[in-house]
């Protein structure tokens, strides 16, 4: 009898050990998107300085891109850009689905569909860099030019995974609702970070 009363006892004291921790991060705020925005910040000053040592190559240099580069193609990158775009205002419906209905089930299609648009991004690139008539070592803009684009994809890999992540966790019932959206909302975030720096790097280096 002791023993079981001991039991309970330390039982009693667990619980309220847990809702005591529940209470005392409820009356803190939640800071982790504006962490993970101060993160994409950061992305952002990497990104920053690739543009500035990109136009100081272009500047110190007499002729630009080199004699003998070949000219960019527009129609694909072009195509890739309205698909990338397209993608934020997609991925914008699976925040809003979750958000004022807590609908799952449409968030769960918005995200795939963004997954099918990145990934469709990401082929477009890889056969463009099998079409271009200069490689990596070519000259100093082709090099630029892959070093910009290439971190610019691996950005958007991270972001199909980053997606791939929210739809398997989205299996669990209640893991995402109305109140508890963290996952989708920080995705969201950084895929509009990708498509902003690649409309960067689509007018520096395409059409300026």
């Amino acid at each position: 009898m002791q023993g079981s009363t001991a039991d309970q006892n330390q039982a009693d004291i667990a619980y309220a050990a847990t809702v005591e921790t529940a209470e005392h991060h409820s009356e803190h705020p939640d800071l982790r998107l504006f962490g993970f925005i101060v993160f994409l910040v950061s992305e952002s000053m990497l990104f920053l300085g690739l543009f500035v040592a990109y136009f100081a190559f272009r500047v110190v240099t007499p002729e630009w891109p080199p004699e003998g580069t070949e000219e960019l193609e527009l129609m694909l990158p072009g195509i890739n850009t309205i698909i990338l775009i397209s993608s934020s205002f997609v991925i914008h419906k699976a925040d809003t689905a979750i958000k004022k209905s807590g609908d799952v089930k449409a968030a769960r299609l918005w995200f795939a569909i963004t997954i099918a648009m990145g990934a469709t991004f990401l082929a477009g690139q890889v056969y463009e860099y099998n079409h271009l008539g200069f490689g990596l070592t070519t000259n100093l803009f082709a090099s630029t030019f892959y070093l910009l684009t290439g971190f610019h994809g691996l950005h958007v890999f991270v972001g199909l995974l980053l997606m791939s992540a929210v739809l398997w966790r989205s299996r669990v019932p209640g893991h995402y609702s109305e109140t508890s959206h963290f996952g989708i909302e920080a995705t969201e975030v950084y895929w509009h970070f990708v498509d902003v720096i690649w409309i960067i790097l689509f007018l520096i280096l395409y059409l300026l």
